[in-house]
């Protein structure tokens, strides 16, 4: 059974390694965390030892939305937790499709009640051959280790708390249901998401930024953009970071000057996806501030 790589990584994964085991790091060079309390851990340390960048502090909450939650939001999920980013991801279609042995006979599953075990199981009962040439059992190895199964946009009830996702990579931070960024990896789905919130009028009354990288939906692309949402989180962050910093205050606790710097946060980021987007020019960038 195929695992991603990078989760044999994990410090909460060591004692359980996949198949075929790499060789665990050291665990004196990997700090342990304290899982919260009822998940077992899987909300512990999420350090990716690749990728050096401060562990503590303050932290900007992400969503990564694909047309399944399946291939490139999922790629992004995994990428941005394991930097220890908070994380919740999901797809814009109004099924979840999957290739199947021809392109008339894809495999349909509903959203929100399906898991990614089952699709496996699944798949690798009919054709293991196809289904592991084509990458979907992969794929599919690798979403099963971050969450239960693909989410639809269009159903998440903002504001809610998400105590029943608390096993999710990267759910610790997102409990109550809200995020700061918004990434979509394809500009129908940017649009979707665009329309859904001007359907949804902004209750919440929180801005939210959504920026579209547009990856194309292969393997190969989701890695890269994998890579590439990851900087951009990076870049973000840093700017939101020194932005509260300066100001002192609570992040986004308030509009103006009790905002905690997210005002002028807010006014960085058009400049930020441009610097990002010259070192990336084969994914382009669509940006928009929102509101929940």
């Amino acid at each position: 059974m195929a695992t991603d790589p990078r989760l044999a990584r994990d410090p909460r994964r060591i004692n359980t390694p996949p198949q075929p085991p790499p060789p665990p790091p050291p665990r004196e060079s990997i700090p342990q965390q304290k899982p919260l309390d009822g998940n077992n851990g899987v909300n512990g340390d999420t350090r990716n030892p690749t990728i050096p960048r401060d562990e503590g502090g303050f932290k900007l909450k992400f969503c990564t939305v694909c047309a399944s939650n399946q291939n490139r939001s999922m790629e992004a999920h995994l990428r941005l937790s394991l930097a220890s980013y908070p994380v919740i991801s999901f797809g814009t279609g109004s099924l979840v499709r999957l290739p199947g042995p021809s392109i008339s006979q894809p495999n349909v599953y509903p959203f929100n009640s399906t898991s990614y075990d089952t699709m496996y199981t699944e798949l690798n009962g009919k054709d293991p051959r196809l289904y592991r040439a084509n990458g979907l059992l992969t794929m599919l190895e690798r979403n099963r280790q971050v969450k239960f199964g693909p989410e639809r946009w269009q159903d998440w009830a903002i504001g809610k708390p998400r105590l029943d996702h608390r096993d999710d990579r990267g759910s610790a931070g997102v409990e109550a249901g809200v995020v700061d960024v918004v990434i979509t990896c394809e500009e129908r789905c940017w649009d979707a998401v665009m329309d859904n919130l001007v359907e949804r009028e902004g209750n919440l009354n929180r801005p939210v930024h959504v920026i579209n990288v547009d990856i194309k939906d292969n393997h190969e692309e989701a890695l890269v953009g994998g890579r590439a949402i990851l900087e951009l989180a990076d870049m973000l962050n840093a700017a939101a970071r020194e932005e509260r910093d300066r100001s002192g205050g609570e992040w986004r606790n308030g509009a103006g000057a009790g905002d905690g710097g997210a005002s002028s946060f807010d006014d960085r980021v058009p400049d930020i996806i441009a610097e990002w987007q010259e070192k990336w020019p084969n994914l382009p960038a669509l940006w928009s501030l929102a509101w929940f």
